[in-house]
């Protein structure tokens, strides 16, 4: 891994022949601000997109291992994939081979425990990432998820994307596989996607140190490569859109699956936008959580009044979570952009600076194109041109606001609903929350789907008001148990602060006692050993002066005595005179 310092790495890999003259609108000091990480130089990757495929390439790297393997990820399975992976880790912990794994516990929590049993029995590391527990002092602990989706193998080959353990990202003999896109690394960049895996295991358990004691891997290419980890209250992948948004010259192209960007993130995009880049985002059109799908349109209009082109993929799911901005800057990863995952989770992505890759996620955006549809405002078209392709030619459109009558659109969404399970998460809420806030201060003009979550939302708030009218007393113990659950989180916080506090500087004074009794130690050993100098140079002039005296020195003070006093005598009877 180069130091991102390191002023002669830095000029070296501005020569890769991969980048042209268009890298100079990205600075890599300025990426490893945003990213908060290092440039890792002399990478080989190799983009995936097929859920198959990526699956045997996960397998064959993993009984290939002969180190270690580490994996995690937010989801696995108990089906024929989750057993596949299982498997395959099992026979390698049987073959002494070490395997850590690390999932989240309310990703798994449909996965049954005898699941898991074959994993310990084997002798796999085996943890479960913020199982539930009582936590006074962090209240809102429980809520961090644990969303990468990482495997290494040997710190020599890393695999990072968006794809969980799964039959959705497999598919089936009668539905098609869910699309998602990941990236294999090669190079120095895996060894330190291992210390990723072993910094998140020492959140859990000791500390884990088997890719720290190996050797970085020789260069495997030319790419440079920064892993950006996402950590609660840590806006990487935040900041680093914001800085694409800003350095963009030509292109914008996103696929996210849940994309419920906050306002920030939503301007950044639309003032790019405004200045001629083609921001386009690709989102999905059948949502594995519908309800999130028909609350998410609520942001829709801003950004495309401002010009940005937003799609709807007409597949099974797209689960992708990508960007390339000029076809030169890529990331690809587990982050979605809403504010969960930007802040609240731990995430993993890899941002890449690379033509080659950028014109694969380039070609691989236009292709999901052909399956999508078009979203635009009332009363316009798409836009077209001589620059289109042929794909963007066939690409249809359909109007924000809703077509038809209320009970042919409630009849869709119920035909809807009978194909994929609905779920409400926090990113909706806090689209309901912006849309009725803009409502209540007058902000803007609401659209027909910002109408209906706003109509949506009011509904829930008489229901509770209806509720609390007539249940009085079970709202009020409602209302009594969560205020006093979090003032007794947040005093045991402050204690536990306050204690640590006190701790440390207990710790500083010490520190401080020890020092200056170190100081006042070496101060009296320069003085006894300054002594001992003089007393071994006090007889030495005692051994001078015989000498001295022997060479006449006495008459010659006896001759200077004199001329000093015939000297000094005129000044003194001057001094008398009036």
């Amino acid at each position: 891994m180069s130091d991102p310092l390191d002023s002669t790495s830095y000029a070296h890999s501005l020569q890769s022949p991969r980048l042209d003259r268009r890298r100079s609108a990205f600075v890599w000091a300025e990426i490893e601000r945003a990213t908060s990480a290092p440039t890792i130089t002399g990478n080989r990757l190799r983009l995936q997109f097929e859920g198959p495929s990526t699956f045997d390439a996960w397998v064959e790297a993993i009984e290939g291992a002969k180190k270690f393997v580490y994996f995690e990820n937010y989801l696995l399975r108990d089906d024929n994939v989750g057993r596949t992976f299982r498997d395959a880790l099992v026979r390698k912990a049987k073959d002494g081979v070490p395997v850590y794994l690390v999932y989240d516990w309310i990703g798994c929590w449909a996965t049954p425990r005898s699941y898991w049993k074959p994993f310990r029995r084997a002798g796999v590391h085996l943890r479960a990432f913020n199982r539930p527990a009582l936590r006074l002092g962090d209240p809102f602990g429980g809520l961090q998820r644990d969303h990468r989706k990482l495997v290494v193998v040997d710190a020599e080959v890393a695999f990072v994307g968006g794809l969980c353990v799964g039959e959705e990202w497999a598919g089936t003999d009668s539905t098609a596989p869910w699309r998602d896109t990941g990236v294999e690394l090669r190079g120095p960049a895996a060894h330190a996607a291992a210390l990723v895996f072993e910094r998140m295991w020492s959140r859990l358990e000791d500390p884990l140190f088997l890719a720290a004691t190996l050797p970085v891997p020789a260069a495997a290419g030319e790419t440079p490569v920064w892993l950006l980890e996402g950590e609660p209250g840590r806006a990487r992948v935040y900041r680093t859109l914001h800085l694409a948004a800003t350095r963009a010259k030509r292109s914008i192209w996103i696929t996210d699956a849940y994309f419920v960007a906050p306002r920030s993130v939503s301007e950044a995009l639309a003032g790019a936008a405004q200045q001629g880049v083609d921001v386009r985002i690709l989102v999905p059109a059948h949502n594995n959580w519908p309800v999130v799908g028909a609350l998410s349109r609520g942001g829709y209009r801003f950004l495309l009044e401002a010009g940005v082109r937003l799609f709807e993929w007409q597949g099974q799911m797209i689960h992708a979570k990508t960007s390339v901005v000029d076809g030169i800057w890529c990331r690809v990863g587990s982050s979605n952009l809403n504010t969960a995952s930007l802040m609240g989770n731990y995430e993993l992505d890899v941002g890449v600076l690379d033509e080659g890759l950028g014109r694969q996620l380039e070609g691989l955006f236009l292709a999901d194109l052909a399956s999508s549809v078009e979203i635009v405002l009332p009363g316009r078209k798409a836009v077209l041109g001589r620059h289109l392709s042929m794909v963007e030619r066939r690409t249809r459109t359909e109007s924000l606001d809703p077509q038809g009558r209320l009970h042919e659109r409630i009849e869709q969404q119920l035909r809807s609903l009978g194909h994929t399970p609905g779920r409400l998460n926090m990113a909706s809420v806090v689209r309901a929350g912006a849309v009725l806030g803009d409502a209540l201060a007058g902000n803007r003009t609401l659209g027909r789907e910002d109408r209906a979550v706003l109509g949506t939302t009011s509904f829930a708030i008489m229901t509770l008001a209806v509720i609390a009218a007539l249940l009085p007393t079970t709202v009020g113990w409602v209302i009594a148990v969560v205020a006093g659950w979090f003032g007794l989180t947040t005093a045991v916080r402050a204690y536990v602060q306050s204690r640590r506090a006190r701790a440390e500087e207990r710790r500083v004074e010490e520190r401080d006692a020890r020092d200056d009794g170190r100081a006042r130690v070496e101060w009296r050993t320069d003085v006894a050993e300054k002594r001992g100098a003089e007393q071994e140079a006090a007889p030495v002039e005692q051994e001078v002066a015989p000498i001295a005296e022997q060479q006449d020195l006495a008459p010659v003070e006896k001759d200077v005595a004199p001329v000093a006093e015939r000297d000094a005598a005129p000044v003194e009877r001057g001094d008398e005179r009036p």
